[in-house]
């Protein structure tokens, strides 16, 4: 596996040490150098970071609840696979926020907020630059603002919830089908102008096809032990 480079772990020296840890594995893992089903054994870790092995634990423990790994008995921790129902789960969790936010602001007649018109050209930048990673963090902010926007703060800390999933799963759509970036581009400039025509009747409609499953995406993913 990969390490990185003595100056890139130094650098985070100051960071508490299962936050460094932390740090580390979670960039592996968004960035592909951690593939996914790849196994994390505590002590490669611990070497590979520069710490013991019980912030190696406390990292895992945290990297699971956010489900970027699975902690196996007797077996250690595993990179999460993302799986066609998570895909689907994820964005039907999404639906459910985003329309009832959505909806209020269209009847507030408020329009988008200044940051998903500032975020378009954003997003579509990163994605000329094949940037997923990149393009996935800016598409969570443009999202993210129509929910805060709203004003619910309960709706907006469980929208926030969904963040590392969302991630996840949003970098692995786009990888395993670049050539729907066209169409997200569309439809996220179409939900912007539906805010500022305040259209929630077509506002929800963009949203149902947004975060409505793929084919060409969910059959490259695997299923769970549920079946998908």
């Amino acid at each position: 596996m990969a390490v990185d480079a003595p100056s890139q772990v130094d650098s985070r020296r100051q960071r508490p040490a299962a936050g460094r840890v932390y740090d580390w594995l979670r960039d592996g893992i968004l960035t592909g150098r951690l593939a996914e089903g790849t196994f994390l054994d505590e002590v490669w870790v611990a070497e590979s970071v520069g710490t013991s092995r019980t912030p190696v634990r406390e990292a895992f423990h945290r990297l699971h609840a956010e489900r970027f790994i699975d902690l196996l008995p007797r077996k250690g921790a595993q990179v999460h696979v993302v799986t066609a129902r998570e895909l689907d789960e994820v964005n039907a969790t999404r639906m459910l926020i985003e329309r009832h936010a959505g909806s209020a602001l269209c009847a507030d007649r408020v329009g988008a907020p200044l940051e998903m018109h500032e975020l378009l050209d954003l997003m579509e930048e990163a994605e000329r630059a094949l940037d997923w990673l990149q393009a996935v963090q800016l598409n969570w902010r443009f999202h993210r603002s129509m929910v805060s926007a709203h004003g619910n703060v309960v709706l907006t800390e469980m929208y926030d919830t969904l963040q590392a999933r969302q991630q996840r799963v949003g970098l692995r759509a786009l990888e395993s089908s670049p050539a729907r970036v066209p169409v997200i581009d569309g439809q996220h400039r179409g939900i912007v102008r539906a805010l500022d025509d305040h259209d929630s009747d077509r506002l929800q409609r963009l949203l149902g096809e947004h975060l409505m499953p793929v084919p060409e995406v969910t059959a490259v993913l695997g299923s769970d032990a549920r079946g998908m």
